[in-house]
């Protein structure tokens, strides 16, 4: 275990934090409550980005920009929804400082500056969008609107969390318009399927697709799909949600629309998100106890080369091997980096590389080019091999298409021997102290249950999962009749 950080049975909490700060993805800022998001945790935010907004875009939607702040009249017009946020809402009053008479060198709120109205810094954008979409939409043919936007959010978190959890974070919401029902509902579907996807194939983590209870979800919708997510300690993170939002969006901004028959009618809805919070996923569910570890389709470095020798002439050698190795990576689409940095010695290259995660290390020194051999170590399983320069570039991204599928199969390993039905109150909170993970249970269907059962134990129903199968029985709780076993589970 690497001293430096608290391992995951002393400490989940700060292990997680060592892991964040340590592996340079992100640090705490003057602004409380908001991180900054270091160069190589930007870097795995860009390759994620770039991955999803290609998914969008191959499946028909394009990206716009719309403003940071929302009048306060139009965030008050879908009132679900408004009240929803209502807590979380940072709220701009002036436009203006002037100098403080009272106190030399400080500024103070010029009252003269007070704006007519008040703007709501967005906490979410579809008070501003269908405000807009008002002025886009008159007929059939204006049909569907398929937007996304990739911006940032406020949401005035008390108890924060680098990643998970902060004031300010980045993220992309779709906003979809549709000329009926059945498509906006399927646009709903299809964008859960995108995300599900993503997690999934490049963040190597799996994921239970399900629609959650009225009490989960999303305020002003009229159902909340989501992808729900098993960490190393048991608790669940909803990976990703997509709404369908009716016509409650477009009644109340009075979006319209003439049919195929010429009849007016209020426009279809759906809204869909991801955030980086994604990254606070990806270290929870793969990292260990010497730090990082990412899967090699979304690592910022896939590889890392690392020079050992003692003279000049080794070096120059060595420069002229990994150059032409580089060539032939670089060529197949493998992000590498050569750190022939003199700064410092080779072991203490391999600890910072372990603990940023790069999934493949490669050490190469003046006897191996000698041998036409080089040292291969994974990160995930820290296994070392000798393998040929000859055929390298090729060996190297099959290795890397092994750890990714390495990488998934444990987590979903873990995920699907943490699905434990109970049967019983006694056995439900055993369970829940004792092993975590999702509880499948009986529920009679009320919110009253619902909020009773978080109460009791903290535990909330993650989802009514899609396949989920038909099955009478009794709730945990009550006693009374329920259809179906949904999943409960702690999470973050």
């Amino acid at each position: 275990m690497n001293k430096e950080i608290t391992s995951r049975a002393t400490d989940y909490s700060q292990w997680y934090n060592d892991l964040v700060l340590k592996g340079e993805l992100a640090d705490y800022s003057a602004v409380r409550g908001c991180m900054v998001i270091k160069p190589y945790g930007f870097a795995l935010w860009e390759n994620m980005r770039d991955v999803l907004d290609k998914m969008f875009k191959d499946t028909g939607h394009v990206n716009a920009y719309f403003p940071l702040f929302v009048p306060k009249s139009l965030f008050e017009a879908e009132e679900k929804n408004a009240e929803g946020f209502a807590k979380e809402c940072a709220i701009v009053t002036h436009y203006r400082l002037k100098a403080d008479p009272d106190r030399p060198g400080k500024l103070m709120v010029d009252p003269a500056a007070k704006l007519e109205e008040e703007l709501v810094v967005r906490p979410t954008s579809e008070a501003i969008i269908w405000s807009t979409y008002k002025n886009w939409i008159q007929s059939y043919r204006d049909l569907p609107i398929l937007v996304n936007q990739w911006a940032n959010v406020v949401r005035w978190e008390m108890r924060t969390r680098l990643f998970l959890r902060t004031a300010e974070f980045l993220w992309q919401e779709g906003h979809t318009a549709h000329a009926t029902r059945q498509e906006a509902v399927e646009e709903t579907i299809k964008m859960l399927h995108v995300y599900a996807d993503f997690v999934e194939h490049y963040m190597a983590v799996p994921v239970i697709k399900g629609v959650k209870t009225p009490q989960e979800r999303f305020a002003g919708a009229e159902d909340t799909y989501c992808i729900e997510a098993l960490m190393q300690d048991g608790k669940a993170l909803q990976a990703g949600t997509s709404h369908f939002l009716g016509q409650n969006f477009a009644k109340a901004f009075d979006v319209k629309f003439s049919d195929r028959d010429n009849k007016l009618d209020h426009v279809w809805a759906t809204s869909w998100g991801v955030s980086t919070r994604l990254i606070g996923a990806l270290v929870m569910a793969h990292s260990d106890d010497d730090g990082l570890v990412l899967p090699p389709r979304i690592a910022p470095i896939q590889l890392v080369i690392v020079p050992i020798y003692k003279r000049d002439e080794q070096k120059a050698a060595i420069d002229t091997c990994v150059q032409e190795l580089m060539r032939s990576l670089k060529a197949l689409g493998i992000r590498v980096k050569y750190d022939d940095n003199d700064n410092a010695r080779p072991g203490w290259k391999f600890a910072e590389y372990e603990m940023k995660g790069v999934p493949l290390r490669l050490a190469i020194g003046a006897r191996d080019l000698e041998n036409k051999v080089v040292e291969l170590a994974r990160r995930d399983t820290r296994e070392k091999s000798t393998i040929p320069l000859e055929g390298l570039s090729q060996r190297i991204q099959q290795l890397l298409e092994e750890i990714q599928q390495s990488l998934f199969n444990k987590a979903l390993s873990y995920r699907d021997s943490h699905i434990t039905p109970a049967n019983s109150w006694e056995e439900f909170v055993s369970l829940l102290d004792t092993k975590g993970g999702f509880i499948a249970a009986h529920w009679d269907g009320s919110s009253e249950t619902e909020e009773a059962i978080k109460e009791k134990t903290k535990a909330t129903i993650r989802c009514l999962p899609l396949d989920n199968k038909q099955e009478t029985g009794l709730c945990i709780l009550t006693g009374k009749p329920s259809v179906q076993r949904v999943l409960f589970a702690r999470a973050y």
